[in-house]
């Protein structure tokens, strides 16, 4: 029997190649609803609120399952969590494939979201089982399959869709995830846990953190029934409130908090989380935005793409979003931080104001979205680099996880607040929204976006590395 203190058993090809594949499978099946949305609110019958809603469900799961994900891995063993996470979005999977209404699509992707604390674990277990140059490369191999599962996932749905039933476009994927979870399981190694003894959990702060964004999201969504259901919207507002208001006291008394809350009061930390807050309000509007303005009838102001063309014309934004991180790994090391993140940020306000006076023809949405995929992943990835380098190494993890936790608040605040703009401007006995939503949209996004100016300025220029 292995125990913590034998040399770890190298892999070989075949278990990289496991690894990759379940990377690749999970990339195509979490890329799916996006361009699909406008397919999947006609079919369900969703307002543009819900459809907003149903986009980041999996993310915000996602937030909360990879800190306790990385916390269970080193106390049982990267290997076993990893599979039993897969077995969980496979789960989940199989859900959205079989989901007849909004309610258990929500259910299935709520399941998926396990998916974003399983990948960190194979890097894991990929760097634990090989030397320190073969796991780099391995890693970069994995990381690369999961984005080209992402692309895979962009184009192929929407024909999937169309030609057999959305139902498939979940299950083929899925089929995937589980094929490639049963060769991981069957060739990597177990490997042994970290930490011995117990490992303290945060319980009370998962569930107040679960509750809050829950309900955040729930609120967002009715807010254009407000007039209808002032009752309503009112009780959550205040169950919000006192979600965050219980999370943050047991937050700031937890011997092994979620979210250290107290790293806040530093000033690199505080202000690298209001900008990436911000700067995701922009980035997620304008990613719900696009697509639905893509799908919108020819004899008004849209352009009428089937869910296959919109995968095409997302296409490029994916690319620039995958170049996005190394780039701005190279630039926060050759220039620093804050001038990365300026120049983010000014492109973004650009692109977004661009699409507000000019969205015409269809290489203005695929050009305007590419510079926004693009100038998000420069912020974000310096914004992660000044975080982490900002802390003692001890305390790279609590650091980060706090930008992590504004980044999922932010892209869903934003994406809510598409979906409400559009559910508000929405005639009744009609499906599509006024033309002026859109704009509005857009040049909300492009404000809240170049209000991250005003901090960035302030910003340390950062160690060039």
């Amino acid at each position: 029997m292995t125990t913590a203190l034998d040399p770890p058993v190298r892999i070989g090809k075949a278990a990289v190649g496991a690894v990759g594949l379940l990377a690749l499978a999970t990339g195509a099946l979490e890329s799916v609803v996006t361009p699909t949305l406008p397919l999947l609110q006609r079919e369900l019958d969703m307002t543009p609120a819900q459809g907003a809603l149903l986009s980041i469900v999996l993310l915000i799961t996602g937030a909360l399952v990879t800190p306790v994900a990385g916390k269970f891995g080193d106390r049982y063993g990267g290997k076993r969590v990893l599979i039993r996470l897969m077995a969980v979005v496979s789960a989940g999977g199989l859900v959205s494939a079989l989901a007849p209404n909004l309610p258990v699509l929500l259910l299935g992707q709520v399941l998926q979201g396990a998916m974003v604390g399983a990948l960190p674990l194979s890097f894991i277990v990929v760097r634990k089982h090989l030397p320190q140059g073969a796991a780099k490369v391995a890693i970069g191999v994995v990381s690369g399959l999961f984005v080209g599962g992402g692309m895979a996932g962009t184009l192929s749905a929407g024909p999937v869709a169309e030609t057999l039933s959305r139902h498939w476009m979940f299950a083929l994927p899925t089929c995937a995830v589980i094929g490639s979870t049963l060769l991981a399981s069957m060739l990597l190694p177990h490997d042994p846990p970290t930490r011995s003894g117990q490992v303290r959990m945060d319980w009370a702060g998962l569930f107040l953190l679960s509750g809050a964004l829950t309900t955040l999201m729930l609120v967002l969504a009715l807010v254009p029934e407000a007039a209808s259901r002032p009752l309503v919207l009112g009780a959550l507002v205040v169950v919000t409130a006192a979600f965050v208001a219980g999370w943050t006291a047991v937050e700031r008394r937890a011997a092994s908090p979620m979210v250290d809350l107290r790293m806040l009061a530093r000033p690199a930390i505080w202000k690298a989380c209001v900008l990436t807050f911000v700067i995701c309000v922009g980035t997620s509007m304008a990613v719900y935005l696009v697509p639905q303005l893509f799908a919108a009838p020819t004899d008004g102001y849209g352009f009428g793409a089937s869910a296959t063309e919109i995968g095409f014309f997302l296409l490029p934004g994916a690319v620039a979003a995958s170049l996005a991180g190394p780039l701005g790994g190279i630039g926060t090391r050759r220039f620093g931080s804050r001038p990365v993140v300026t120049v983010g940020v000014v492109t973004m306000v650009a692109a977004l104001t661009a699409l507000a006076a000019v969205h015409t023809e269809p290489w203005h949405l695929v050009f305007g979205k590419a510079l926004i995929a693009l100038a998000n992943g420069l912020c974000v990835t310096a914004l992660m680099t000044s975080t982490a380098t900002s802390v003692d190494q001890s305390d790279t993890g609590i650091a980060t996880s706090l930008v992590l936790v504004t980044r999922v608040v932010g892209y869903a605040v934003g994406a809510q607040l598409g979906g409400a703009l559009l559910t508000a401007a929405t005639p009744a006995g009609s499906d599509v929204p006024a033309e002026s939503a859109f704009v509005t949209g857009f040049v909300i996004a492009g404000a809240v976006t170049a209000s991250a100016l005003l901090i960035t300025r302030t910003l340390s220029k950062g160690v060039k590395e």
